[in-house]
């Protein structure tokens, strides 16, 4: 008997539609599993060995926007049991640690040596326009717990930041921990995501906004390049239409061996990490790691495969 077959794989989530997909694929091959709702979720501290083969943490940092934040450091806490108890957890405390934490994310970038716009960390609204001083404009503020782009605020002028934080108009996010950091003016209006599986490269896409909004869920995207309209299975029907376009893309070499090595570092088994090229000087900065990873819309039009497959292909080995 499989391992899978014995103890079933717990999925821990939150969000109601991103996971769809996964669970259809888990159906169609009838693998044992169980859905933990993270937002009514409990556990015991003297349940040292959950029934589970293994746990995949698929919890959003951006489930305040759903009146779910109160899963958000709970889901700290849970992690850290199942880690002190050797649960098998895929995505597990390391990496929702990274996941909750921008500023933790440029430390790292820091420490692996690779680019990305200099930021300040602030505590309090008031700090941001000293923070900003030498920086170069714009720049966003960006709470510390963020996701899909949820607080991330622009200013073109240090004039207009002052007279936020003279207005109390400045939110900083559920940990009052937010960044001042330099907004990177994207080449021909495009960013770069590329997702790993297992931590090895699984594919990529490149993302083109006009720049006025900071939401890039690839779930979301809802066109082509060429203007095709993608059916978006992760999202609820009624999602609107944001006119992100979207197309597959495979990068150097060398930029997939950075994004492993950063996924390495960050304990990420499955995620993916966003960069982009500087319209100015043509620098190319890491500015996002992600360890909820919401593969693209309509996959197999755009990569060529579905991801939802090949994710349960390695939960199971995982499992086993």
């Amino acid at each position: 008997m499989s391992a899978t077959a014995a103890r079933p794989i717990a999925i821990y989530y939150e969000h109601p539609d991103w996971f769809r997909p996964l669970f259809q694929e888990l159906d169609r091959r009838a693998v044992p599993y169980v859905r933990l709702d993270a937002t009514s979720h409990r556990f015991d501290t003297g349940d040292g060995r959950p029934s589970y083969s293994l746990l995949f943490n698929r919890m959003s940092p951006s489930a305040y926007l759903r009146g779910a934040g109160n899963a958000i450091f709970y889901t700290l806490h849970y992690l850290a049991h199942l880690r002190r108890h050797g649960v098998r957890v895929i995505n597990g405390y390391d990496a929702y640690v990274t996941e909750t934490s921008k500023a933790l994310q440029l430390s790292l970038l820091q420490d692996l040596g690779l680019p990305f716009p200099r930021a300040r960390v602030i505590n309090h609204p008031a700090q941001a326009p000293d923070a900003a001083r030498g920086l170069r404009f714009p720049v966003v503020l960006k709470p510390n717990i963020g996701g899909s782009g949820a607080g991330v605020r622009r200013f073109d002028a240090p004039e207009q930041l002052a007279q936020a934080a003279r207005t109390n108009a400045l939110e900083l996010g559920i940990d009052h921990t937010a960044l001042v950091q330099e907004y990177i003016p994207a080449a021909d209006q495009r960013i770069v995501r590329v997702e790993v599986l297992g931590g090895r490269f699984l594919y990529g896409i490149r993302i083109y906004t006009s720049g006025e909004s900071f939401n890039l869920c690839p779930a979301d995207v809802c066109q082509t390049v060429g203007g095709a309209e993608l059916a978006r299975a992760a999202c609820p029907v009624d999602a609107p239409k944001n006119n992100l376009r979207v197309e597959g893309y495979t990068p150097p070499p060398g930029i997939v061996a950075q994004v492993e090595h950063i996924m390495a570092a960050a304990h990420i088994d499955v995620g993916g990490v966003e960069y982009l090229v500087d319209e100015r000087d043509g620098q190319r900065y890491f500015y996002d790691i992600n360890a909820l990873s919401n593969f693209v819309a309509d996959a197999p039009r755009v990569v060529g495969f579905d991801p939802f497959a090949r994710l349960v292909d390695y939960l199971e080995r995982e499992a086993s």
